[in-house]
């Protein structure tokens, strides 16, 4: 048996047919992009955007966000090609398989799986913080001990309790509740940008790119980053490199358009709505990024913006702490999306994994009544609800972009490879310019993930060592691939164990 051996699209396909299995087809392109504003949307363009402004870039954020946005829309073009190509579950594992191989596919669902419930956790905690912050400034005060960074972070797993709740009884009811969740934050992004044109001071803008500057860190080895260690590079700030550093900061404001694809089973019309979904989500929340970079560093110099919450603090420097509360509502309601949407995509890729039976089969099972993959949403929310709530995440969050940016790469690959070994698969959408425009991806998508910590690195290679056990002592040998099992063999002999 072969670690490479590949699981034939059609066969992916058949599979999404079988009764046991079968998701119900309710997503609208609409709905898709929603769901990746929805996503796409949260703490990057509340706390991100002034991070970046004021410590790397300056004025010229702007600049980094349209990089981040071109870097992001060539892998989204890759995903779009797939996704319309494969409409299954599982996004970027489903297509590794049918084109790279099963222990790629492997590869990457476990990176997924990093991604999306280690995601999920951090941005939980990062809503309780925003909540805390809501709640106080309408009069209501929150035991420090039951809060973030206390003992028990309570809202926290409130909210994964209640959003995991919402994901188990069905996607189009979690579809509607995000979308009017996203309303209120596009009406409060928007209310931002409006709102902030009236204190623009064009002075704030001067310079645009500030000039480069060394910057000393005593920072211990392993928290510089990889490429920095490695070429010997002292770190600086501002410049045109300060714009490029902070292209590599906030694109990971991007990530999540790529969650999207993990919903393929259960759009209407995926060969058409899934790359609509993807491409439009990318759009919209680019258009955004820039609108509001541009008035945040034209209302406040950008040495003086507040990194931590700029958006909220800039009005309250302008004698408009009323703004501040209702853009601290706005982040509520805009976290409280992105960790809806991050479970969503992490039982999904679960799901997918589980009915290859590279992970155990009866986590696949779907719900009879609400045709949703109950078992696996459960755990998934227990698993997110105590990391969330008893776990200090820290620096933990750049564990999210490096398994995201493996997942970009082998896309991006995975399109060349299938252009070859199936040139005759109908294709709804197709990359151009191939192969030039996949390999700059993996090439731009391979060049940030240097940029990430030694730190980071140390633990991902930890997490993927753990990743190898668990495929060879289990899945390999189990796998549908290397049983010859259907998916109703195999519940015919899940039924009989029992």
């Amino acid at each position: 048996m072969s670690v490479m051996r590949t699981k034939s699209i059609e066969q992916s396909i058949a599979d999404t047919d079988e009764p046991e299995y079968k998701l119900n087809k309710t997503l609208t392109a609409l709905d898709l992009t929603v769901f990746g504003v929805g996503v796409i949307i949260g703490a990057g363009i509340f706390t991100l955007t002034g991070r970046a402004a004021s410590t790397l870039a300056g004025p010229a954020i702007v600049l980094s966000f349209v990089i981040s946005a071109v870097a992001c829309g060539l892998a989204a073009l890759c995903y779009a090609e797939f996704a319309s190509t494969v409409p299954v579950s599982g996004s970027a594992y489903t297509f590794s398989y049918a084109s790279l191989g099963e222990i790629i596919a492997w590869i990457i669902g476990w990176d997924l799986l990093l991604e999306l419930m280690l995601g999920a956790s951090v941005v939980a905690q990062g809503w309780s913080t925003y909540a805390v912050v809501f709640l106080g400034n309408i009069g209501i005060p929150w035991p420090e001990n039951l809060g973030p960074g206390g003992t028990v972070d309570v809202l926290a797993m409130l909210l994964v309790a209640v959003l995991a709740t919402l994901v188990t009884i069905g996607i189009k009811e979690s579809m509607r509740v995000n979308m009017v969740l996203v309303g209120v934050k596009l009406f409060v992004v928007l209310f931002v940008v409006f709102a902030g044109i009236g204190f623009i001071n064009p002075a704030n803008y001067t310079p645009f790119i500030p000039p480069s500057a060394p910057t000393s860190s005593d920072a211990a080895w392993y928290l510089q980053p990889l490429v920095q260690a490695v070429l010997g590079w002292e770190p600086s700030a501002y410049g045109i490199g300060g714009i490029f550093a902070g292209a590599a900061l906030v694109f990971f404001a991007y990530i999540g358009f790529d969650v999207v694809a993990t919903t393929a089973e259960e759009a209407k019309n995926p060969q058409r709505d899934l790359p609509i979904g993807i491409i439009a989500s990318l759009v919209i929340c680019t258009v955004l990024y820039a609108a509001v970079s541009l008035v945040i560093t034209g209302m406040v110099k950008y040495d003086q913006i507040d990194s931590s919450a700029a958006l909220a603090t800039a009005f309250t420097k302008l004698g408009h702490p009323g703004y501040a509360t209702l853009i601290s509502a706005g982040a509520v309601a805009g976290l409280t999306t992105v960790v809806l949407t991050l479970m969503i995509g992490a039982s999904r890729v679960v799901f997918a994994m589980s009915r290859d039976h590279l992970l155990p089969a009866p986590l696949s099972k779907v719900h009879p009544r609400f045709q949703t993959p109950y078992v696996i949403t459960i755990i998934i929310g227990v698993i997110v609800m105590l990391v969330a709530g008893l776990t200090p995440i820290g620096k933990l969050e750049e564990m999210v972009n490096i398994g995201t940016l493996t997942a970009f790469i082998l896309v991006s690959i995975g399109v060349i490879v299938l252009r070859k070994s199936r040139p005759d698969l109908p294709r709804a959408f197709k990359v151009p310019f191939v192969p030039v425009l996949p390999i700059l991806s993996a090439a731009i998508c391979f060049w940030l993930t240097l940029n990430l910590s030694i730190e980071t690195w140390f633990r991902f290679v930890i997490w993927m060592a753990i990743g190898f056990a668990v495929y060879f002592l289990y899945g390999y040998k189990r796998s549908r691939l290397a049983t010859g099992e259907t998916l109703k063999q195999m519940s015919q002999n899940y039924d009989l164990e029992k």
